[in-house]
């Protein structure tokens, strides 16, 4: 089964709306600034289409704003309780888009993940005891450098000797 393409663009773009509309209301100053940072390296993944860092950012970020996110919902969502009846329909609206965006954030570092991939990105990750590396070993480092191959003595002279006269 092949995974759909989705664009960068659209990931950024669906999300920095639904965080405009969670801010509507209730949600504090310091959520805007964590999502919107992240969406900014969003547009620099966007702008740079071969930047591996970029996306890399990107997905972090992504799964920090994931954690951070909880933590806001679960510290200033009860106080939506206070608010006048007339307001009410505003908070609903501005919690619901921040969940929706929360709900979205997992499938959306997936998509990110693939892209990553795409650009030549490949992180292996063993969950036996929590490794991260990357495969080096068409990599040949600068410290060792091979000799070059000695050609062959067409004169049979030894290799240490002064080379003779040639007689044309």
């Amino acid at each position: 089964m092949e995974i759909p393409a989705i664009n960068l663009k659209a990931i950024v773009l669906v999300h920095w709306l639904l965080t405009v509309w969670g801010c509507m209301a209730w949600l504090p100053t310091s959520y805007a600034w964590v999502n919107f940072s992240v969406f900014a390296i969003g547009v620099w993944a966007i702008a740079q289409r071969d930047s591996i860092d970029a996306v890399l950012m990107f997905l972090v970020g992504m799964f920090v704003t994931i954690v951070t996110d909880i933590v806001h919902f679960g510290i200033f969502y009860p106080i939506s309780d206070f608010a006048p009846e007339s307001g009410r329909n505003v908070f609903r609206f501005s919690a619901g888009m921040a969940i929706l965006s929360l709900l979205l954030k997992p499938v959306s570092c997936f998509f990110v993940y693939q892209m990553y991939r795409e650009r030549g990105g490949d992180y292996n990750v063993n969950f036996g005891f929590i490794t991260v590396s990357r495969d080096r070993e068409a990599y040949q480092s600068i410290d060792q450098q091979e000799e070059p191959p000695t050609p062959a003595n067409p004169f049979n002279q030894a290799q240490d000797s002064k080379p003779a006269v040639r007689a044309y």
